[in-house]
């Protein structure tokens, strides 16, 4: 059984600070939010998490095994480096989706996100070491099959670009709805999804829909571990697996020399 703890991260009255005094160029506003992502992605990776960019001004992370004064610490490190402030909700469930509908709550309990006093909060819950287990995180990395030949190598970037997000947006759809996970876009071909407790068969019927729906193929390489950075590794070793053997689903087989499952 997984047991996923989210993380919304929310900058505090953004929309009303890039307006202020005057409207904002966008290039600094599109450099400010690059180089935020950046270093919560050094801070929140350096501690075995991940964090996924989402809008910008809301970013979402797992963040299995930091606890109350990383993400503390992680306020405090933006607080100095930054012109704004950040807060952040947590929440933990087997469903990726319940988790984070409980850390959005705690932010919108504690006013809006375009209220100029609502500064820094920290809200939710955190995975104590007694509760962890080594099943708590299931990390899906799927990659489109080859999407180099498909679309890099025979269409414009702009046209390449649409193909690969009308598959990604069939399978976000697809898998909050019918499994509570969360799907997010990492670059190239590439979505790493978030997922509860999902079986081959449960991968195998995600894969199909996509490809039914939007005309992409996918495959896909699952870990599952005590945190994202061990999950998703797993999740990588397994999707060359698939690469390797020509297959559409490789569950990993965590921590052991065993290697990966069939589909």
């Amino acid at each position: 059984m997984t047991n996923a703890q989210l993380t919304l991260v929310q900058i505090d009255n953004y929309g009303p600070w890039t307006v202020t005094p005057d409207p904002r160029r966008e290039m600094d506003l599109q450099t400010m939010q690059s180089r935020l992502f950046a270093d919560l992605a050094q801070f929140i990776g350096g501690r075995g998490g991940y964090v996924f960019f989402t809008r910008f001004d809301n970013m979402v992370a797992i963040t299995n095994g930091l606890d109350r004064t990383e993400h503390e610490l992680l306020q405090e490190t933006i607080g100095n480096r930054y012109p704004v402030t950040i807060s952040l909700g947590t929440g933990i469930d087997a469903s990726p989706i319940v988790a984070l509908e409980s850390a959005t709550a705690g932010l919108q309990r504690a006013g809006s996100a375009q209220d100029g006093d609502r500064r820094e909060v920290l809200s939710g819950d955190y995975l104590s070491e007694a509760e962890r287990t080594p099943e708590d995180v299931q990390i899906a990395h799927f990659d489109v099959n080859d999407a180099t030949g498909k679309y890099t190598d025979q269409l414009n970037e702009f046209d390449s670009f649409i193909q690969i997000e009308q598959g990604y947006a069939t399978l976000m759809r697809y898998l909050r709805e019918e499994h509570g996970a969360l799907s997010f876009f990492v670059g190239g071909d590439n979505i790493i999804s978030i997922c509860p407790a999902m079986s081959a068969d449960d991968y195998h019927e995600s894969i199909a829909h996509v490809e039914a729906d939007a005309g992409v193929e996918l495959k896909v390489g699952v870990g599952v571990a005590e945190t994202p950075h061990e999950a998703g590794m797993d999740a990588k070793h397994a999707l060359e697996a698939c690469r390797h053997r020509g297959t559409a689903v490789e569950l990993g087989v965590p921590h052991d020399d065993v290697g990966v499952a069939t589909d």
